[in-house]
């Protein structure tokens, strides 16, 4: 399988970091409710919602994490797996046309491993590629029996949403995750998910609440607008909550989708957004990277001494 620089050509000039961008730009979170194990029926389901989301004149639409599968997979794993430049992904790609697109799905690499895998599309071709770093294997979750770990956290180059990174569900829980998106300059974070209920308390849902304080502090620290999108439904007698949502740079929620039920939910915003609120809080400008590369260096060498 090729790298993620091998799909397509930089999305924009990077040497001349032309960036420029509309006066509005419009996000679809596609919260669905994935048939496990269902390629053909999820495909459909993809093809629907973007097709809404053309209609409502989105410049992207973001589905949840493996939105082509369902997620309690287990030894299905191998049965649903796809090639990102197989049929089926282009289907997807040349459907959704000028609208660029975020989807979820098994990767089968030559070496016949399998990855957790994001693509991002736009112009009907796949510029980048995001598989799983963190694999949650604890409580009710298993990852690591059925999937290898992703070893790249990277952004990438897009026409009109500048500089974007993509994390999965756990790795949005990790701060070396945000640092790194805060160390490639990110103009919008995603994160697909599959969040199921845990922690309920009455009407308050543990994770659903970890997830909002989580969107909130990594827009401000990033500056960045983020987006989270959540699946809904049930599998293997649990309950997926949904509540997919859009944060701005200054940590406000732009659009927030229902809990629970699917909803192809719009989100504005005003990428001159970005600009006023770095100026507000200039973090990034402020960020010492070599100082934070010189200290993990330095733990590295007193906790692992010469091993890498």
């Amino acid at each position: 399988m090729a790298s993620t620089s091998e799909f397509t050509e930089p999305a924009v000039d990077v040497s001349t970091g032309d960036r420029q961008r509309p006066a509005s730009l419009r996000v679809a979170m596609a919260q669905i409710s994935p048939v496990l194990g269902d390629c053909g029926r999820n495909l459909t389901t993809h093809l629907e919602q973007i097709e809404a989301a053309r209609q409502q004149e989105a410049d992207l639409i973001v589905f949840p994490e493996l939105s082509l599968t369902g997620y309690f997979l287990r030894d299905m794993v191998p049965d649903v797996a796809l090639d990102p430049a197989g049929p089926q992904i282009r289907r997807l790609t040349e459907a959704a046309g000028a609208t660029s697109l975020v989807l979820g799905m098994v990767e089968e690499s030559p070496q016949h491993r399998f990855f957790n895998t994001a693509l991002y599309a736009e112009g009907g071709r796949i510029v980048h590629r995001h598989r799983k770093v963190y694999l949650p294997t604890y409580g009710l979750f298993d990852e690591q029996r059925y999937f290898a770990a992703g070893e790249r956290i990277e952004a990438f180059d897009t026409a009109r949403f500048g500089r974007v990174g993509i994390l999965i569900c756990e790795d949005f829980w990790h701060l070396s995750a945000a640092a790194i998106m805060q160390a490639e300059e990110v103009d919008l974070l995603i994160c697909v998910a599959n969040s199921p209920a845990r922690g309920v308390d009455g009407p308050k849902i543990h994770t659903a609440e970890t997830y909002e304080q989580l969107c909130t502090a990594f827009a401000h620290l990033l500056g960045a607008v983020v987006v989270m999108v959540n699946r809904v439904g049930f599998e293997d007698g649990l309950c997926f909550w949904g509540g997919s949502m859009v944060v701005g740079p200054d940590g406000r929620t732009i659009a927030r989708a229902p809990m629970f039920d699917e909803a192809l939910t719009l989100a504005v915003f005003d990428p001159a957004e970005l600009r006023r609120q770095r100026l507000i809080m200039p973090l990034a400008r402020d960020e010492r990277l070599l100082l934070t590369i010189e200290e993990l260096n330095r733990i590295k060498r007193e906790r692992y001494g010469g091993r890498d």
